[in-house]
């Protein structure tokens, strides 16, 4: 397996995108900015979406991906995330009044996309490779994904706060080779870290100290404004775990 990084900062300006990784050639996770970064051709080999949760930097490029290649699919996109953002982008985006229903158009019976609600821990398997959800501590309802080729396996994170039960999962993982994991806020943003649910360095070195093995550590969702400096304490609060900064556009094979 391989995961294209489309996208990892908090933000955008200028060279930076929005959360957003291209599994081999047909699975994103996650539909930030960097979505639109893609030719129309590998657009149109998209099967499939897993979403982490709904906040826009995670799907702001669905949308677009849908309107630009769902005429020229044989077959519906499967959009895949926990039952409670389905029904929050059904409700908030996919409503008509945002945007339009593409589950339903050109028609119901064969739409451009389709939904597929994941429960706690389920495991979609698409061909020889599997995704299974984990939990995560967010604003809104959330998960992150543990990809497995069989060979090995990475962990994305998503949005989270401090998560127990997150750790727990990752340590059942036998193969584990990658953990990408958050860390958007300066231990000086501490109070907003804790309101919006984050990770802040400090707060990154609590929870890998729950880490059982020796995965290689990348950061992703660091702000334009203060990620050097963001990065900067990580290294030294972390230095246990060697972190790097995840780079835009770096491939990962596993």
């Amino acid at each position: 397996m391989k995961l294209r990084v489309l996208g990892c900062s908090g933000s955008i300006g200028g060279s930076l995108r929005t959360t957003a990784f291209l599994l081999d050639d047909d699975i994103l996770i996650d539909g930030g900015t960097g979505v639109g970064d893609l030719t129309l051709e590998e657009l149109q080999c998209i099967d499939h979406v897993f979403v982490t949760h709904s906040h826009l930097d995670h799907v702001a490029c669905i949308p677009f991906l849908l309107d630009t290649v769902g005429s020229l699919r044989e077959r519906p996109l499967t959009l895949h995330a926990s039952h409670e953002t389905l029904a929050i982008l059904r409700e908030h985006l996919f409503n008509w009044k945002l945007w339009p229903d593409f589950s339903v158009i050109p028609s119901a019976a064969a739409p451009c996309m389709r939904y597929h609600a994941m429960a706690p821990g389920e495991a979609v398997r698409i061909g020889t490779r599997t995704i299974r959800s984990l939990p995560a501590n967010h604003v809104v309802p959330a998960v992150g994904y543990h990809l497995d080729s069989g060979a090995g396996s990475l962990v994305f994170t998503g949005d989270t706060g401090p998560c127990a039960p997150l750790w727990e999962a990752v340590n059942r993982i036998g193969n584990l080779r990658y953990v990408i994991v958050e860390t958007a806020f300066a231990n000086a943003e501490r109070a907003l870290a804790d309101a919006s649910r984050h990770l802040t360095p400090d707060l990154l070195a609590a929870e890998l100290a729950s880490l059982a093995g020796k995965p290689e550590i990348l950061i992703t969702h660091l702000k334009p404004v203060d990620g050097a400096s963001t990065m900067e304490e990580v290294r030294r609060v972390a230095a246990a775990w060697a972190p790097r900064m995840l780079e835009h556009g770096e491939v990962l094979e596993f």
